[in-house]
């Protein structure tokens, strides 16, 4: 078990939150990443685990469902700024990211999923559950302002930390 997750996770969380990260899914070879600014980090299950959230209609959630793993990059201070905007605004499905956001794959340490290199921290994890969120368990005023007509809010994943550093 890695015990060592909790470190410097106040500010890996508010490089997440406040500036974004990258969620990656795939292999070496066939990859996507996104931006994400939602998540969080605990401990389930007598294990760390990363808790991602991806709408249904990403193109990663198309890596993320017939995959077991995922990554996390998260760069710090507002560095790789611009590149989050873009693999927050297009899809893979259309550009290549990688080429457009000026970002490179690198491979992690203990997962197929690659990183994105220059971040200052990272997660590597394997997918324990993932699950629908079903809006009519959700609170109402929260699925009005986040899920308008939608029937599914997110697909949340909880990945246990393989690696962190």
């Amino acid at each position: 078990m890695n015990n060592n997750f909790t470190r410097d996770v106040e500010n890996a969380l508010d490089n997440l939150h406040i500036n974004g990260a990258f969620l990656t899914g795939g292999d070496l070879k066939s990859a996507n990443t996104m931006t994400i600014s939602w998540g969080s980090i605990g401990f389930m299950w007598r294990k760390p685990v990363f808790m991602a959230l991806v709408r249904e209609s990403r193109y990663t959630n198309e890596f993320l469902k017939s995959g077991e793993k995922f990554t996390v990059s998260i760069p710090y201070e507002g560095e790789l700024k611009e590149a989050l905007k873009i693999c927050g605004s297009k899809s893979g499905r259309d550009v290549n990211k990688e080429e457009l956001a000026n970002i490179k794959f690198i491979p992690s340490k203990s997962v197929d999923t690659p990183v994105i290199e220059g971040c200052n921290r990272y997660y590597e994890c394997k997918i324990l559950y993932k699950n629908e969120m079903d809006l009519d368990n959700f609170d109402k005023d929260l699925a009005e302002q986040f899920y308008k007509g939608e029937k599914i809010g997110h697909i949340l994943y909880f990945g246990e930390i393989i690696e962190e550093y």
